[in-house]
C-alpha cells in the first residue's frame, strides 16, 4: 500500500482545524498529523512530524493578514520541505503572486468542497500545482496584465520553447495535471511529463507554479 500523506494543518482559528480535520480524516490516503495556531509552533511541529503538505492559512495573528506568507518561505526553505497548499479566505492578486514567490505550490478558498479540496491536496503530493478556478484565472489575468515587455526570441533572457512545451506551459497556467494535459494535446501522461521537465529546465524553476510566473513574465505564455 501508498504510504498515506502526512499532513499538517496551520490556521489560527481552531474550529476551522477542526473542521478541516474532521473532513480529511475521512480519507484513507491522508493522515493529519498536527495542528498549529501560530508560525512558531507551525515550525516546531513540522521540524518534529516531517509531514508530506502543510494546509496554511495566511492570517495567523490579529496584526496581521499576511502572516502566513513569512512562515510560507520558511517552510519551503527546508530540507526536505513539505508542499505548502495555501487555504484561505482572502483572493486577491498580489497574495496569491506572493504565496507563489514564497514557495506555496497551490492557493485555493476556504469554501472550496471537500472533493476540490482532497484533489488539491493530492495535486500537491504528486509535485504538481493546485489551484482553484478562482486563483488561477486571477493568476493568468494578473500576469498577462504585467508591465513588463516580453522578451523577444533572440533575447538571451528569455529561453527558447519549442511550440509544444508553448503549449504545455499554457496547460499548466491553468492548473493542469500531466494527465490532464495529456488527453488536451492527445499525448501520454509521460511525454507531458517530459516537456514540463524540459521547460522547467529551460526556466530554471523547480516548481509548476515558478514555471507560470517566469514564463507569463518573459511573454511566453
Amino acid at each position: 500500500m501508498t504510504d498515506p500523506i502526512r499532513l499538517v494543518i496551520v490556521d489560527d482559528h481552531a474550529i476551522v482545524r477542526q473542521g478541516l480535520r474532521s473532513i480529511l480524516e475521512r480519507e484513507p490516503d491522508i493522515e493529519v498529523v498536527g495542528e498549529a495556531a501560530t508560525a512558531a509552533a507551525a515550525l516546531d511541529l513540522v521540524a518534529a512530524a516531517r509531514p508530506h503538505i502543510v494546509l496554511l492559512d495566511l492570517k495567523l495573528s490579529a496584526g496581521s493578514d499576511v502572516a502566513g506568507l513569512a512562515l510560507c518561505g520558511e517552510l519551503t526553505a527546508r530540507t526536505p520541505a513539505p508542499g505548502v497548499l495555501v487555504v484561505t479566505t482572502f483572493l486577491d492578486e498580489r497574495l496569491v503572486l506572493e504565496a507563489i514567490q514564497h514557495g506555496a505550490r497551490g492557493y485555493v478558498l476556504k469554501d472550496v468542497d471537500a472533493v476540490a479540496l482532497v484533489a488539491a491536496i493530492r495535486a500537491v503530493r504528486r509535485g504538481e500545482s493546485a489551484f482553484d478556478s478562482h486563483s488561477a484565472a486571477m493568476v493568468v489575468r494578473s500576469l498577462a496584465a504585467s508591465p513588463s515587455s516580453p522578451s523577444s526570441p533572440s533575447s538571451p533572457s528569455s529561453p527558447e520553447l519549442t511550440g509544444r512545451e508553448r503549449q504545455v506551459l499554457a496547460l499548466l497556467a491553468r492548473g493542469l495535471s500531466n494527465e490532464a494535459i495529456g488527453r488536451e494535446l492527445y499525448i501520454s501522461a509521460t511525454t507531458a511529463k517530459f516537456h514540463v521537465t524540459n521547460l522547467m529546465r529551460k526556466l530554471a524553476v523547480s516548481r509548476r507554479a515558478e514555471a507560470v510566473y517566469a514564463g507569463s513574465k518573459l511573454g511566453l505564455i
